[in-house]
């Protein structure tokens, strides 16, 4: 039983006081056993009290000997007026039958008055009241045994509050746990009204498309190619019923084939076509993300594979050589032999048997345009069958990054320039030159109140341009050559980030840039842009969090590592920081984690996420497959 709970137990059984019940007639049957117990006292307290004693200890009549030492000690003097003063001096009125007079500090007290005549007024000298009063020794006695006795009550009442005082600590800590429970229980009602937001703007675009189709004329191919975008899909992607039962954040698939770190990849969509890219091959890898086997190879680049986008089964690819690819991935074949001699046709055979509008839906060019038929070595022939569609060429150095959407395609490339091309025609019809646009840089954005200076360190001539990476994680590091780190669109709206550290804002229609985002401190390595914030990764070890409206920085999440490649939606941002784990950043309850079981042995370099599918590509030349 609880001794302490029985010592703060009424035992008052007379008739009217309270209702008897079954806890009073408990203590009562145990009152033999119980007298003997000790009540658990703290260190440092009267040990070896009864329970009797403790009861006694709590209950009024404990001050009894207090008040009987007081009232022995009680001095027979006149009426000093001390109530009249009190009163009077918090501005109260007293009672008009009080006729006390209150006496003075120079007042004395009068003695051997008669009673029915006039004091005479004698005066005497002050004297001490508690002189006039002599106890003899057992009197004295018994007040020590008293004091004692209410020492020992204060100890154990002490004691019981201390007693109590843990237990309200205790019910605080359990209160507290809920609390966090219910925080956390609103934050994810909070992220499921965010993913239906997501979900219903994903209905209603799929509803204008379907209505854009209906609309369109019936068996046009134009029409098959209107489909939204995978980086502007909003509503959670078609997965299989199994992937809910698959542990969130593990990898639970392991793509191996590759020999040195992966340089690019993307997908279509969740358990769709995967296409990698490593450093140290020209040959991007085409996957099967239902089966994880390997289907064929992208053959034609002269040079590493630096960016790859890939949207249902068409893919574009940037390289070393300057050239973009254009891909049918419906063309790859897992029994093709790299090794065989292709069957080669000339372009004007081409043209005659492919005049008009090809498989794709997209029109073929005149054989005068910037747009070449495929990739075999002679430059005007082509691999007749071939995955490769098109080749785009243009850029003097390597293409680093490349976004396209629709029928329009920007590019960025270490020539330090961006272009925009036009694939129904393969024309480029924009050339944007950053370092004219370092050379006339914008005002700086209201409110930032940041100078327009590049990093020490940042090329801004002609010339190659090559900074040192922070180490990463296993200390390994390597030269950054990619000037134009990244790119993306949204209708005439563009944001590009470059090796100076500057995220630029450019105006589509004029090729000029309208504003420049100043805040990192190394190249900007990888963006994304929506309605309202604009996120960007720098090898400066930090992610910076823009807002559109201002120009000023909203939210700053620092690492101890350069930053590679970010995602972000309405509800995180997962981010590679140059670690063996993937970060990942929740914006609704601002808490970081880590993706890190069954996944990269080195360090994370690439990443691409679709709703809760998430590809990454690591310096140790493995692919993982997570679920988020």
């Amino acid at each position: 039983m609880d001794f302490a709970a029985l010592g703060r137990a009424p035992l008052r059984l007379t008739a009217g006081a309270r209702r008897v019940t079954s806890r009073d007639l408990q203590i009562v049957e145990a009152t033999d056993a119980l007298l003997e117990e000790d009540v658990p006292e703290p260190d440092g307290v009267a040990q070896s009290v009864s329970l009797l004693r403790g009861f006694n200890a709590t209950i009024p009549s404990a001050d009894k000997g207090r008040t009987r030492r007081r009232q022995t000690r009680n001095v027979d003097a006149p009426k000093m007026g001390l109530k009249r003063l009190g009163m009077s001096a918090r501005g109260m009125l007293a009672d008009e039958d009080d006729h006390e007079s209150v006496v003075s500090e120079d007042d004395v007290v009068l003695v051997g008055s008669v009673a029915g005549k006039k004091a005479k007024g004698k005066r005497r000298g002050r004297q001490s009241l508690s002189a006039s009063v002599v106890f003899g020794r057992d009197e004295l006695v018994r007040q020590t045994h008293e004091i004692q006795r209410d020492k020992e009550n204060i100890h154990v009442r002490r004691a019981l509050l201390n007693n109590e005082i843990v237990e309200v600590t205790h019910k605080i800590e359990a209160l507290d746990a809920i609390r966090t429970k219910l925080e956390q229980d609103l934050l994810r009602l909070q992220e499921d009204e965010l993913e239906l937001d997501d979900e219903l703007e994903g209905v209603k675009e799929r509803l204008e498309l379907e209505e854009s189709r209906t609309r369109s004329t019936k068996g046009s191919q134009v029409a098959s190619h209107l489909q939204q975008s995978s980086r502007r899909r909003k509503g959670p992607a078609f997965l299989p019923s199994e992937h809910d039962e698959l542990p969130h954040g593990v990898a639970f698939m392991s793509l191996e084939g590759h020999s040195s770190p992966i340089a690019a990849l993307d997908f279509s969509e969740p358990y769709g076509t995967l296409v990698t890219a490593s450093q140290d091959d020209s040959q991007p890898r085409v996957w099967d993300l239902m089966s994880g086997e390997e289907l064929g190879r992208l053959r034609g680049h002269r040079g590493t594979v630096k960016c790859v986008q890939v949207e249902d089964m068409m893919c574009l690819t940037g390289g070393d050589d300057g050239n973009v690819g254009v891909w049918d991935l419906r063309r790859v074949d897992e029994d093709d032999d790299w090794e065989r001699d292709s069957e080669v046709v000339s372009l004007s055979d081409v043209a005659e048997e492919d005049e008009g509008v090809d498989e794709l839906g997209m029109r073929r060019p005149d054989v005068n345009g910037s747009i070449r038929q495929g990739m075999s070595t002679p430059s005007s022939a082509i691999e007749k069958d071939g995955p490769c569609i098109r080749l785009l060429e243009g850029h003097t150095k390597a293409v680093t990054t490349l976004y396209f959407e629709d029928e329009c395609l920007v590019t960025g490339a270490s020539d330090k320039t961006m272009r925009q091309w036009d694939l129904t025609t393969g024309q480029c019809v924009m050339t944007m030159d950053i370092l004219w646009a370092i050379s006339h840089p914008p005002a700086a954005a209201p409110g930032t109140g940041l100078p327009n200076h590049l990093f020490p360190g940042a090329a801004a001539s002609a010339g190659s341009f090559a900074v040192p990476t922070p180490p990463y994680s296993d200390g390994s590091w390597e030269m950054y050559q990619d000037f134009v780190g990244a790119v993306q669109f949204w209708g005439y709206a563009l944001v590009s980030g470059s090796g100076d550290g500057a995220v630029r804002m450019w105006d589509m229609r004029t090729g000029q840039p309208h504003r420049t985002l100043l805040g990192h401190t190394a190249p900007v390595t990888c963006l994304q842009f929506d309605e309202l914030h604009v996120v960007t990764g720098s090898l400066d070890k930090s992610i910076r969090i823009w807002d559109l409206r201002t120009g000023g920085i909203f939210e700053t999440l620092k690492y101890d590592y350069p930053v590679t490649a970010l995602q972000f939606d309405t509800r995180k941002i997962v981010a590679a920081t140059g670690e063996n784990g993937l970060e990942v950043y929740n914006r609704t309850s601002m808490q970081h984690s880590r993706l890190l079981t069954n996944g990269h042995a080195q360090p994370a370099e690439r990443l691409r996420y679709m709703d809760k599918y998430l590809v990454s590509g690591g310096r140790d030349s493995m692919v993982k497959i997570w679920a988020l």
